[in-house]
């Protein structure tokens, strides 16, 4: 009887721990994205650092710092950083969007479910609405991952880097350097 008191006490505290604001972990989650230069060659780059929350009430707010551009070579981060990105004036990507809180509350353990959530993308000075269709499965109640159903295609000139995109080419003496980049991203949520 003592224990079923305790249990009947504890039960308030367990469903506040299972409640609250969900954390996107940097360690093992990952963005990617595609370059591709002289019309065929095609290759794989991070960031090493992001970070996001999403709200019981479904607001999410994300953000890449873009200084963790990494793309296996060190010159070539560095020059992403001050000609593409411009970092020491536009040090993060921000992304923000409302995400219908009851996709979660509806969702069961061991379930996965696909939608389409809109977005604002905030890079380089410039605001565009974007959609992004993603997969989420409910790994247990403290533990979400989200990942893209398909790369998101982001066009430099959408953004204001189509001179920074000249300039990278510029100096790497290249043909070619696509300004539509294919993005996709894995995000592991715990609270």
């Amino acid at each position: 009887m003592k224990s079923l008191i305790i249990g009947i006490l504890l039960l308030p505290f367990s469903l506040m721990a299972s409640a609250g604001n969900w954390t996107v972990e940097n360690d093992s989650s990952a963005v990617n994205f595609i370059s591709i230069k002289k019309g065929d060659i095609a290759e794989v780059h991070h960031f090493k650092s992001i970070a996001g929350n999403l709200t019981d009430k479904g607001q999410f707010n994300f953000s890449i710092a873009l200084a963790s551009v990494a793309t296996n070579i060190d010159i070539r981060d560095e020059r992403m950083d001050s000609l593409l990105f411009e970092v020491d004036k536009y040090p993060k990507l921000m992304l923000k969007a409302n995400v219908d809180p009851k996709i979660l509350a509806d969702l069961a353990v061991g379930s996965v479910k696909v939608a389409t959530i809109d977005a604002e993308v905030s890079l380089h000075g410039k605001k565009q609405k974007m959609a992004f269709t993603v997969s989420i499965a409910k790994l247990s109640d403290s533990h979400i991952l989200v990942a893209s159903v398909a790369p998101v295609i982001v066009n430099a000139d959408s953004f204001g880097l189509s001179s920074g995109v000249d300039k990278l080419r510029e100096i790497a003496g290249l043909s070619a350097i696509s300004k539509a980049v294919p993005v996709s991203f894995m995000l592991n949520l715990k609270r």
